[in-house]
């Protein structure tokens, strides 16, 4: 098993290549710290010192994790956050703040954040944080773990087309293969059912939404049967596939 230099397993990008974050806090002390901790993680860090820096990292780097400062000189961190899930809808976004306030709390949350530490931090804690983060979204993996997806309990290898939740195999059809690959690419992300026919079917949405719809409901039925929940219908919108919070 490889590890890092912390001695944790090493993490990369499903595809193999350095995992990318963007550290954003106006206290360039503190941002030098980060991003050393992150780089010793072996990924690509980069940072910036201000919400409009933050964004033209952002469309240049494509992170695939952010540690946010809710306070930033020029806007608040909230805002940035709205703009980044613009650029890149499926990042991962870590806040900080030195207000523990329960209402700064929430609307971190609410506005897409997935988690959150209250300054003064320590380093291990912010890097076991954006770990687990980007482990639960599927955006990482092991060295050894092979071209896999994970999504919560819910594991996708590409190459052996094997799918397991909770360790129970699950035998898909292709198609369910696809569309459950294209779910799992975009944890937590609603996806609507245009986008879903094209990527999975590549055609145009037009009067074929039963098509999405049926096999929406051949999946639930191998997925979900007889567990907690992990694909949602947003009415109106689409669906979205989101682990299962213990």
């Amino acid at each position: 098993m490889k590890t890092t230099r912390s001695g944790r397993p090493a993490l990369t990008r499903p595809d193999g290549t350095p995992l990318r974050v963007l550290v954003v806090d106006d206290d360039p002390d503190l941002a030098e710290v980060l991003c050393g901790a992150l780089r010793y993680e072996g990924w690509q860090v980069h940072s910036a010192c201000d919400g409009a820096a933050a964004l033209a990292v952002a469309r240049e780097l494509m992170p695939d994790a952010v540690v946010l400062d809710v306070m930033l000189p020029d806007t608040d961190g909230f805002a940035v956050l709205r703009s980044l899930h613009a650029v890149k809808p499926d990042v991962c976004v870590l806040f900080l703040t030195a207000r523990d306030a329960v209402e700064d709390r929430i609307t971190g949350i609410t506005a897409g954040g997935d988690d959150y530490v209250t300054k003064p931090f320590s380093l291990e804690e912010v890097v076991a944080r954006i770990r687990q983060l980007l482990r639960r979204a599927g955006m990482a993996r092991r060295l050894e773990d092979g071209p896999r997806l994970i999504v919560g309990d819910l594991v996708m290898d590409e190459d052996s087309h094997e799918v397991t939740r909770a360790g129970e195999l699950i035998e898909l059809s292709p198609t369910e293969f696809e569309l459950l690959r294209f779910l799992m690419r975009n944890p937590r992300r609603v996806l609507s059912k245009a986008q879903i026919l094209d990527r999975v079917w590549s055609y145009d949405f037009g009067g074929r939404a039963h098509v999405v719809e049926l096999y929406i409901s051949y999946l639930r039925k191998k997925v979900d049967a007889g567990r907690e929940p992990m694909i949602h219908t947003v009415r109106g919108a689409g669906y979205v596939l989101k682990p299962v919070t213990p």
